[in-house]
């Protein structure tokens, strides 16, 4: 099938856009990439160093400069569900490895946070943050010159974009990336979500909350629902960083342990002392980040998404903004329905033909650049393949023909709707975006009046008051970045759920972010620039009238031009935003993040 006409301008346009930018990025990893192990350039004490500690033959080999040696990065902890898997990995990788006479060391960890645990806690504070902090150990973790390729373990929400900007600094080496998999399916997300909102009006108590919570996330693995963490997995295989089908088989399962050896094997094959030297600098090119941005809409991704992907574009000197997002979607069909889009988790996705199906169905419509460089070889295609067992070993066939659940995974030619789940909204108000794959269409246009709030527990005490039993739009301020550190605003969706349930028109107006989990009511987010900053947010009143239009991409105050341009913007009170945890500690970084509109590139937010 030819490129889709509308998908090569999108492409050339942000290769032209990038031209500068990308030519110094793949200088730089010339430059690098040698036919030699780097560590041969080391002196002779800082190659004693780097493997004294190694087993007797691991050294040997290490010594002898002949085969590569792939450095493990991981964010392995126990605390985690998702990461919890990862333990058993390095030891995994290090066999693997020298099956195939190879060498592997583990290089470093990272912190790896689980937004579900701080969600409305004071640690969301540092969670964007911890984005940068995740990439800057990675980078520390390779910085000592002696591996020649690199396996990145990680799953969740910053985890997989700050590895992915580290191993990018270090773009001559082949990165392949490991997932541990989605844990087996609990209650259903539509349960849990009723128990919330049951909970958000009074009508259950905490047990049977905790209850409910506990029948979701139960076990290892990934959480079910398609938020910011599956959403990654996707990116890692539509971009061609994963083996093929890698994303969505459980952890602990002999297919799971399969697949991380093969990917450890694949990596020692990719290096530039073999002969399918792929480095990660140029499997993540223009083109793969245009299918990552096709991934996200084709599956109703997490809004996350648009922050993380213009950075790590950016690390890869290529420079996307929101408009490549919101002009893609226009062609784009939505393909999968899983929560919060749908009734069904990620496990009954890839049971009805995952990754393999999807891609295939859109490689088949023109919507994926074919020809790219991947982990897997020359070619997208053979991701749309799915891995199976065969005497112990991972090995691959084509996926389904036909979807196994057409509620959950539909063709290109019958598609959920037209086009994807993400739009881009701008006004007087600046530009913001919101995510309508799950919003219902009768409710994408509200209009009403302001409410104005500078915290979320204001939203939430003022719900339980009974003062928001009416038509409003919810205007959230001082969640940005600099203000404090842009906390996700997912504790809101469940009182705002409620009424919306009642019949209100609601929804929420927000310089921060909401949930990968974040659903049914529509939320203009990310608003730049952010209103510490100056943005135009910070001069509606209450009792405003604001338009939000998802349809037509509009959210603007219904206010006098000349009153408009005279009002002030509001001044932050920032001694009650947020609970003040690391507030020292980012500091640094939020004087360097200005804002969209300035180019707040470490935060993806430019454009």
């Amino acid at each position: 099938m030819p490129l889709h006409p509308r998908l090569a301008e999108i492409t050339a346009r942000i290769a032209a856009r990038s031209k500068d930018s990308r030519g110094r990025y793949l200088q730089r990893l010339e430059a690098a990439a040698q036919q030699e192990p780097q560590r041969k350039g080391l002196a002779c004490t800082n190659q004693a160093h780097a493997w004294a500690a190694a087993p007797a033959g691991d050294k040997l080999m290490l010594r002898e400069m002949r085969q590569p040696n792939i450095g493990i990065v991981s964010s392995y902890n126990d605390m985690l569900s998702a990461h919890q898997p990862l333990e058993t990995y390095p030891a995994l990788i290090k066999e693997a490895a020298r099956q195939v006479g190879a060498t592997a060391q583990f290089a470093g960890g990272t912190p790896a946070m689980c937004d579900g645990v701080t969600q409305g806690q004071p640690g969301m504070e540092l969670s964007l943050f911890s984005r940068d902090v995740i990439a800057m150990s990675t980078a520390v973790a390779l910085s000592h010159n002696v591996f020649d390729g690199v396996v990145c373990l990680g799953v969740c929400d910053k985890i997989i974009p700050g590895l992915l900007i580290g191993v990018l600094q270090f773009g001559h080496l082949p990165a392949v990336f490991i997932p541990a998999g989605p844990m087996t399916s609990g209650i259903s997300n539509k349960d849990k979500a009723a128990v919330r909102q049951r909970f958000a009006e009074g009508k259950c108590g905490r047990e049977e909350l905790l209850a409910s919570e506990e029948g979701s996330y139960h076990g290892p693995g990934t959480c079910t629902f398609y938020g910011t963490a599956n959403s990654n997995q996707m990116l890692m295989e539509v971009m061609g960083l994963h083996l093929p089908g890698a994303a969505f088989v459980n952890p602990n399962t002999p297919l799971r342990d399969a697949l991380t050896v093969a990917a450890a094997q694949r990596a020692t094959a990719i290096t530039a002392l073999g002969k399918e030297f792929s480095p990660v600098g140029k499997v993540v090119d223009e083109r793969a980040i245009v299918n990552g941005i096709v991934g996200l809409l084709a599956t109703g991704g997490s809004t996350n998404h648009t922050i993380h992907l213009i950075a790590i574009a950016r690390a890869a000197g290529i420079v996307i903004d929101w408009s490549d997002f919101d002009d893609l979607s226009q062609i784009v069909p939505l393909l999968a329905k899983v929560y919060p889009n749908g009734s069904a988790d990620v496990n009954h996705f890839h049971a009805a033909g995952g990754m393999g199906y999807l891609i295939r169905e859109l490689l088949d419509a023109g919507l994926l650049h074919e020809d790219v460089l991947t982990n897997a070889g020359p070619s997208l295609r053979a991701y749309a393949n799915e891995p199976f067992l065969a005497d112990g070993k991972a090995v691959w066939r084509a996926a389904p023909v036909d979807s196994g659940d057409e509620n959950v995974l539909r063709p290109a030619t019958r598609p959920f709707s037209a086009d994807g789940g993400l739009r881009l909204l701008a006004g007087n108000l600046g530009r913001s975006v919101i995510k309508i794959s799950a919003v219902a269409p009768e409710h994408r246009l509200v209009e009403a009046p302001a409410i104005v709030f500078d915290d979320q527990d204001d939203v939430l005490e003022a719900f339980k008051r009974g003062e928001l039993e009416k038509d409003f739009i919810a205007v959230l301020r001082f969640q940005g970045p600099r203000a404090n550190g842009m906390p996700e605003l997912h504790k809101l969706t469940p009182a705002l759920g409620v009424l919306q349930d009642r019949g209100f028109k609601v929804a929420l107006v927000t310089d921060g972010r909401m949930s990968g989990a974040s659903g049914k009511v529509p939320s203009a987010i990310h608003m730049t620039p952010e209103v510490v900053s100056g943005g135009p947010l910070g001069k509606v009143r209450t009792g405003d009238i604001l338009l939000l239009d998802a349809e037509a991409g509009v959210v603007e105050a219904k206010v006098d031009a000349a009153e408009w341009a005279a009002r002030e913007v509001a001044v932050a009170d920032l001694s009650r935003n947020g609970h003040g945890m690391g507030r020292e500690l980012f500091a640094s970084f939020r004087a360097a993040a200005t804002g969209a509109e300035e180019g707040a590139i470490s935060l993806g937010l430019s454009h």
